[in-house]
């Protein structure tokens, strides 16, 4: 049986919690009571205000004030027809995240959404069993995982552009 992550799980930087869920099983609970479980193959950091590619960087907002209270919380925003899964983490205060890029069976963001019926009401819930997203550990570890340029922030400066904060398992 696979061990559920708790919320101290998520207490760590964005870039060490990208490579560390490859590989660990994201559960959404759907309205009929199914659980859907798919693995993580792809994710992305983002570092807070001082990241141009994050929505942080403007500040604390309405949009971005989940990455500000607390980790293990999810932080969903809009991106044309889709939520976007981001999961907060770092230390309080700190306002990081880890976007999921992909799951088996679902390569982007947008299509791990459609996938895994991703919503605006998930907004700022923590990532626990009992809010019907989470994440279990069943000890599988990627084979090997590669880090590259993050994807899709043309606004963003050319250093966060390239820094290698893609994390995909191969």
């Amino acid at each position: 049986m696979p061990d559920v992550l708790d919320l101290g799980y998520f207490e760590k930087g964005s870039a060490e919690l990208a490579r560390d869920v490859l590989g660990k099983i994201l559960c959404r609970m759907m309205p009929d009571g199914n659980v859907l479980r798919r693995r993580i193959t792809e994710t992305e950091a983002y570092y807070g205000e001082d990241d141009t590619a994050a929505h942080a960087h403007k500040g604390r907002t309405v949009r971005t004030e989940v990455l500000y209270t607390g980790y293990g919380r999810a932080y969903v925003y809009r991106c044309y027809m889709f939520w976007l899964l981001n999961l907060s983490c770092g230390p309080d205060g700190s306002p990081e995240c880890v976007l999921i890029r992909g799951v088996e069976g679902s390569d982007g963001p947008g299509r791990v959404s459609k996938a895994m019926g991703f919503s605006k009401d998930m907004y700022g819930k923590e990532l626990v069993p009992e809010n019907g997203l989470w994440l279990e550990d069943d000890g599988f570890v990627p084979e090997r995982a590669v880090s590259g340029p993050r994807i899709g922030i043309p606004y963003a400066s050319e250093e966060d552009r390239n820094a290698p904060l893609n994390f995909r398992s191969v």
